[in-house]
Order: C-alpha cells, then structure tokens, then sequence
C-alpha cells in the first residue's frame, strides 16, 4: 500500500479511491532519518491515518539489499545446477575445474590440439547434429583428460555429457548380467546411446579381448548410426588403436572422427617440479 501511495504521490494525484476507501493528500513535511539525515515526506491521508512516505536513502539501501540477497539466490541456484550437472557427468574429480581456459598451450602441437577443443565446445551444436567424433591420441598426463574434461564444462548447462573410462563402460554393460540388475543391457545401451556428448578414456588399456571389443563395437556402432558426438582418448598411435577397437568401428570412424594426437611428453614431471619449488 505504501509503495502505491508513493507512486500516486509523484504523479501528484490529490484525490482517488484505493479499494474503495477515500483518500486525499495532506502536504509535505520535513522528517530526520537517524541515518541519511532530512529529507521532505509526502503525506497522504487514507480514512483517519495518516500515512508518510519514508525515507528515499533507507528506501535505496532497501532496494540494494533486496537486489544483493536476489543475485545471490540466483548464485546459490546456479551453483547447485552445476554441481549436480558435474556429478551427472561422472567427470573424474581431478579433472573438475580444469577448463579450457587452464590448458597450458605452449607449442604448436599443442596450440593445435587446444584450438580443436575450443572449436568443437564453442561450435558444439553444429558438431552435435553432424556427429562430430575426436580421437585424442597420446602418451599419458599430454593433457588429454584435461581437455576431454574441459570440453564436458564447457558445454554445461546446454548439453551435459559423460565420462567414462573403456573399462567402465564394459563392466557396465556387464552387470547387467546378474540376476538382481535392475537394468537390462538394452537399457544401458541405449543409455551410453542417447547422452548428447559420451568421452571414453583409456581405450587400448584393457585385454583387447573379443568380448571387450564386441562391447565396445556396441556402443560405438549406435552412436556413429545416431550421429552422436564422441570423444575418445588413447595411449596407442593409430595402429594400437586400430587393433584395439578393431576394424569394423575404425573403418566407421574414418567417416565423422578427427585423429588429433598429443606427440609431446608428459606434464606430470613439471608440475611435480613446480609443486616442489
């Protein structure tokens, strides 16, 4: 009532009906605010009270707290959706934070690897309806991961995707044997099918086994046929890749994938450096 009577006063209304009661303007008078000292109020009488507008700093700082308390609401909200998207990400805790913008790209190797990450997280929805694939080959703790990661953050909250490593995603599948699974491997299949960006690390780590294969053929195969985005991360050059996941995914991949190798020593042993000095 009081804000609509302010906002009646400046337009100098002296006479009008608020929810049916008479009500009338009674002057101008100069009031002390113990904190912004004086300033002049606008009177207006509504039936027998008197009401007065109130002070315009207090009024101001009133505003600016209740702005201050709104953004960090939003802030709080905002935090909570990410920390959730992370989680539905299933993105290694080391790697959380790891953006972008972190990748230290010194040389031109690098410099290249890093401009295709940024292309493919800043044009991701033109890579999501091509089906863009990338093959990020290289020797471990090259920054693979990292990016990997990096582009799952970038994305967010637009698109979340998953991370899994090779082996995760084959004992996923596999237990769904036991009785007491819930799921069906029908249901895990289409699970890793339908996630609008997938990332399996360690490719090349495990047995290279038929079954392992035959998994992973699964899970590759519905995704290349759905033109589903995918980034795959490897220890082993195109060869090792090649007969790792074998010739029926490669011979897919050579359509929509992008080999993007790493050719340059690993990190590790610098940061261990830095973290010494």
């Amino acid at each position: 009532m009081e804000a609509l009577l302010e906002k009646m006063n400046t337009r100098s209304i002296d006479f009008d009906r608020v929810m049916g009661r008479p009500m009338s303007a009674i002057g101008r008078v100069q009031f002390s605010c113990p904190r912004h000292g004086e300033y002049m109020a606008t009177g207006t009488r509504l039936s027998s009270r008197d009401i007065w507008t109130t002070c315009p700093g207090c009024k101001k700082d009133r505003e600016g707290q209740e702005a201050a308390e709104k953004q960090m609401a939003v802030a709080r909200r905002l935090a909570q959706e990410k920390a959730g998207q992370l989680q539905q990400a299933a993105i290694p805790q080391r790697f959380i934070g790891r953006t972008l913008d972190a990748f230290k790209a010194t040389t031109p190797e690098q410099q290249r690897a890093f401009g295709i990450a940024v292309d493919f997280a800043s044009n991701f929805e033109a890579h999501y309806k091509k089906g863009s694939w990338l093959v990020f080959s290289g020797l471990p703790g090259t920054g693979k991961s990292h990016l990997a990661a990096g582009i799952l953050q970038a994305i967010m909250p637009a698109y979340v995707g998953r991370y899994f490593t090779c082996m995760e995603v084959i004992q996923h599948i596999r237990s769904t044997w036991r009785k007491d699974s819930e799921a069906s491997e029908v249901d895990v299949l289409a699970e890793f099918a339908n996630v609008p960006l997938l990332v399996i690390d360690e490719i090349g780590m495990q047995y290279g086994t038929e079954s392992e294969q035959n998994h992973l053929f699964d899970v590759l195969d519905r995704r290349y046929r759905d033109m589903m985005p995918t980034i795959l991360l490897t220890n082993q050059n195109k060869d090792g890749f090649r007969q790792y996941v074998g010739d029926r995914i490669y011979d897919r991949m050579t359509e929509c994938a992008r080999w993007v190798p790493f050719p340059w020593e690993s990190y590790r042993p610098i940061a261990r450096k830095e973290i010494a000095e």
